[in-house]
């Protein structure tokens, strides 16, 4: 955390007119106004198909189960389910998305992924949400950043079942 005793007068102005803390070097930024606890929901975006093929051609992940709605007809899914992956990239958008102005300029990293647990299929003409809630914050003193955010992270779909689940980390400033 920010030392107590530091004035406005200790700190000097960047190029771009932030302040930065002479100890750390890093500009105030987000991270020491963020408490265990914090919770956050994202608008909801819907799953097309068009997004699914997108993915496949991306990554190169053209497994049946994504993409061959015939085939999967008898599966034990009865159509094709979204990427595990996409859900996850998509929810990271939605994420970034919710952030303001501010907030998105205190992100320097996506620093990883714990616990990441696929629950139930996604499928196309689902729409999902993110619920986040922060779990822990961790100091960096040594930078860059200021430190790391830890958030528990469900993505939701319209019936309110969990689809993809885990803990997300930010490095922020």
């Amino acid at each position: 955390m920010t030392d107590d005793t530091t004035n406005a007068d200790d700190r000097t102005d960047t190029e771009d007119g932030d302040e930065t803390d002479p100890q750390s070097g890093d500009a105030p930024g987000v991270f020491h106004r963020i408490d265990e606890g914090d919770a956050y929901v994202t608008q909801g975006r819907t799953i097309t198909d068009a997004d699914v093929m997108n993915f496949a051609g991306v990554s190169g992940d053209f497994n049946h189960i994504h993409t061959d709605e015939e085939r999967m007809a008898d599966s034990m899914f009865g159509e094709p389910i979204a990427h595990g992956m996409f859900v996850l990239s998509a929810a990271t958008g939605l994420v970034w998305q919710n952030r303001s102005v501010e907030e998105r300029e205190a992100v320097v990293a996506f620093y990883g992924i714990d616990e990441l647990r696929f629950r139930k299929p996604a499928y196309v003409g689902d729409t999902i949400r993110v619920e986040m809630e922060v779990t822990e914050t961790t100091e960096k003193p040594d930078g860059p950043g200021n430190g790391t955010v830890r958030y528990a992270m469900s993505v939701r779909n319209q019936r309110d079942e969990t689809v993809l689940s885990c803990e997300m980390i930010s490095l922020l400033r």
